[in-house]
């Protein structure tokens, strides 16, 4: 039944969602990609084989929702968000499954490239508040539900220490299936469909990107989106070996300190809802990475000065987590607002491009680390990340400065 987007009822799958089902789908997501984290050397001596081969589970999964948000948008567009959010969770269900029974790292790998499906509960989540409100409204809802999606990477990565601790790593991958069906039962009874405008057919859809591909604004606030972020998935490819094997952290204490960078990403959303509509998102983009720059810095210094507690590590770099916050509700809402009639597509296709370049960064970070060289290789791939990101900002900024703000034509 097709909603009425000037209504919201709790549980009523005829009218919008509310937006806490919008916060616990898109925290379905960050779970699956962070739950496990402090879990990744366990699981290397489980199933016999090196860090770099089990990091695969986080740069593989970056590229496996990379390749899926190109089909979940325009499927969304064609069909409806709510039937592909829904099939989207079931399909991280059937992966979790196979993760928690795998007896070898090939079975592992598959089930969590099945868990993919969930990047449904992200990508659709910025299309549905798009469907909802218009673009400087949105850039707030979406921080707030950035905001509210922030606790769960907040809370997974100490959770999932602890479960391995207690139970082993395994425990992590049953929680996420208990999780999972949760939120699917809450997805079938709130999420009303809010595509009014269903396209005709998926080849219709396909043939629409080119409008969004010769939008100057679209790559500018796509680029912004993909380097911003890449440095927080350059600090995921890097810091379980920073923390586990440099610094020598349990899996529980790793994963408490994973907990101030999340506690970062929810203030900075905070104040993208609080302020995005007031200021606009060209600002709050550069506000965010400046505050990216601060933190790398900082950690850079004390890095420098030899100073090697984990703190000096992960605390500075908390600020990426406020940065990304303030970055990125108003960059997916730029890039969603480019072609508002093509919202689905553009909030896939920005996001596999930006999950795209997070899987390469994501590699390319561990790849670079030695229990030799410190964190300074680790520091150096996120400093040009944070410059490419100011750059693809001021793109943007420019492009405002001699055409006027966002347009009806997108340009």
């Amino acid at each position: 039944m097709e909603a009425d987007l000037g209504k919201t009822r709790f549980l009523d799958n005829s009218t919008p969602p509310h937006i806490a089902t919008l916060v616990l789908a898109a925290g379905l997501a960050a779970m699956s990609m962070n739950i496990f984290l402090p879990s990744l050397a366990t699981m290397a001596d489980y199933f016999g084989t090196s860090y770099a081969v089990m990091q695969f589970a986080v740069s593989g999964y970056l590229a496996g929702t990379a390749v899926i948000q190109i089909a979940i948008g325009p499927l969304s567009d064609l069909f409806g968000r709510r039937p592909v959010m829904l099939g989207g969770i079931v399909l991280l269900l059937a992966g979790t499954l196979i993760c928690a029974l795998a007896p070898n790292i090939t079975i592992f790998m598959i089930g969590r490239l099945m868990q993919t499906g969930v990047v449904a509960g992200i990508v659709l989540s910025r299309a549905i508040v798009r469907d909802m409100v218009p673009m400087e409204e949105a850039a707030s809802m979406i921080g707030y539900v950035t905001m509210g999606m922030s606790l769960v990477p907040m809370i997974a990565p100490t959770l999932g220490g602890v479960l391995d601790d207690l139970f082993g790593w395994q425990a992590s991958f049953v929680a996420m299936l208990l999780a999972g069906v949760t939120v699917l039962l809450l997805v079938w009874r709130d999420l009303g469909e809010t595509n009014t405008a269903q396209s005709a057919s998926l080849g219709a859809q396909f043939r629409s990107w080119p409008q969004l591909l010769q939008s100057r604004r679209f790559w500018g606030y796509t680029l912004t989106a993909t380097f911003s972020s890449g440095v927080f998935f350059s600090f995921l490819g890097g810091a379980p070996f920073v923390g586990s094997v440099i610094l020598k952290l349990t899996p529980s204490a790793l994963g408490l300190y994973f907990f101030t960078m999340a506690a970062g990403y929810m203030l900075g959303n905070y104040l993208s809802g609080r302020y995005a509509r007031r200021f606009g998102i060209a600002p709050m983009m550069l506000s965010g990475n400046i505050v990216n720059v601060i933190g790398i810095c900082t950690a850079f210094v004390f890095a420098i000065v030899g100073i090697s507690h984990p703190f000096a590590f992960f605390g500075p770099l908390s600020l990426i987590g406020i940065g990304n916050g303030l970055t990125l509700p108003s960059a997916n809402a730029g890039m969603v607002s480019v072609r508002p009639h093509l919202a689905g597509s553009a909030s896939g296709l920005g996001g596999a491009i930006t999950l795209g370049g997070g899987a390469a960064l994501s590699v390319l970070a561990s790849s670079v680390l030695t229990p030799e060289t410190g964190t300074m290789p680790l520091l150096a791939v996120m400093g040009a990340t944070v410059v490419l990101a100011l750059a693809a900002t001021e793109y943007v900024r420019w492009i405002d400065r001699r055409e006027g703000s966002l347009g009806g034509d997108g340009r």
